[in-house]
């Protein structure tokens, strides 16, 4: 009965991290190249009684043994990189990406970040940005007398002159691909951070070497679909209440056998 209220301790915990996830999930439903966490389990060590395969006499063996779990635990909250939706804003800057890769933008410390967010504005300078202000790696710069910014969907950026009237090549943005997506650091604003386990960033051109292409004029949605989510809270919510009864019913067992004559 003690291992019951340890073991069932466990399970709120997990339950507990779990409601903790959706909860960022449904919060991020309207932000722009969110992708959505999923919790993954794992049972804890258990007490073997008796082995399976176990000699029983002589010449047999058990064919099952006697194994008492312990719990569970969270192994690893995962980020999940399906595709979002897009959306249709109609601003020149905002740039979608259709299939696998990250946009790169610089840090004033010189290091690079990597996001899914193509919201870009740009600066007095010419130059293009995120909301927070970090450019482009490499840079793109538009002149001051650009009156029209096209990008194609092999990240090639042309604008329009107001002075020639004429269509001038300004460079091209480049994504960036990990062999591990999942692996990436998430740093908030949705800025992401290479580590070991996400591998070096692959370097491309939008369209080529299984990188996506990009989409002039959409945004990409967050990945979470609401329905699931609020699926998976109830089921969260329904497994915290069983294991808290779990500890209720085993403390009424602990009095009852302490009344014991």
């Amino acid at each position: 009965m003690i291992r019951a209220l340890f073991t069932a301790a466990t399970g709120m915990e997990a339950q507990q991290l779990k409601i903790d996830n959706i909860a960022n999930n449904l919060a991020n439903v309207n932000t722009v190249g969110y992708k959505k966490s999923r919790e993954n389990f794992e049972d804890l060590m258990y007490q073997n009684i008796k082995l399976p395969g176990k000699m029983t006499t002589d010449q047999t063996r058990a064919p099952v043994g006697i194994q008492i779990g312990h719990g569970t635990r969270t192994v690893a909250l995962e980020k999940v990189f399906s595709q979002g939706s897009l959306r249709d804003t109609k601003q020149e800057l905002d740039l979608a990406i259709e299939g696998n890769g990250f946009f790169q933008l610089k840090r004033p410390n010189g290091e690079l970040a990597y996001t899914r967010a193509g919201i870009f504005h740009r600066t007095n300078d010419g130059s293009v940005v995120d909301p927070s202000g970090l450019p482009l790696d490499p840079p793109i710069i538009i002149p001051n007398d650009a009156v029209k910014v096209n990008i194609g969907d092999d990240g090639t950026v042309t604008v329009l002159s107001s002075d020639t009237n004429t269509e001038l090549n300004v460079g091209r943005i480049e994504l960036v691909n990990f062999i591990n997506p999942s692996g990436l650091q998430a740093e908030g604003k949705n800025l992401y951070a290479p580590t070991e386990a996400s591998g070096q960033p692959i370097t491309g051109i939008p369209g080529n070497d299984g990188l996506g292409t990009l989409a002039q004029g959409f945004v990409e949605s967050a990945n979470v679909n609401v329905a699931e989510e609020l699926i998976n809270m109830i089921l969260a919510q329904r497994a915290y209440e069983i294991s808290s009864k779990v500890i209720q019913t085993s403390d009424q067992m602990i009095q009852n056998s302490n009344v014991l004559r």
